[in-house]
């Protein structure tokens, strides 16, 4: 997925700036990553309420090998179906933000 298709999903949620991470893309509004590309998927940044609510609507989590172990981390692919809403995306993107916020703010400042 290149960045006019990522910008195309969150085309009603706001600008998304991407920066090559891992192999992948990292997305980053207001200054925080709240999403992550790998492969041919979105992943947005979640808590376990909203990881949950994404497993209800078909999502799966990201999953990634590392020394030989699966790792999983706090981020859960957008629903299918949000693919091709934009107002489902902006939400969902919404809702990854707020994490991505509260988790920055809660972190102690750099020195």
């Amino acid at each position: 997925m290149d960045e006019a298709a990522i910008g195309d999903v969150f085309a009603a949620f706001r600008p998304v700036r991407c920066r090559r991470t891992f192999g992948g893309l990292g997305l980053y509004a207001e200054g925080v990553m709240f999403g992550l590309v790998a492969g041919d998927r979105i992943y947005l940044k979640t808590d376990p309420a909203f990881a949950a609510e994404l497993a209800r609507h078909g999502a799966v989590p990201f999953v990634y090998a590392a020394r030989g172990r699966q790792v999983r981390v706090a981020y859960w692919s957008l629903p299918d179906a949000a693919l091709d809403d934009a107002e489902a995306a902006a939400d969902y993107a919404m809702r990854a933000l707020g994490l991505a916020l509260a988790a920055k703010a809660m972190k102690p400042p750099r020195h």
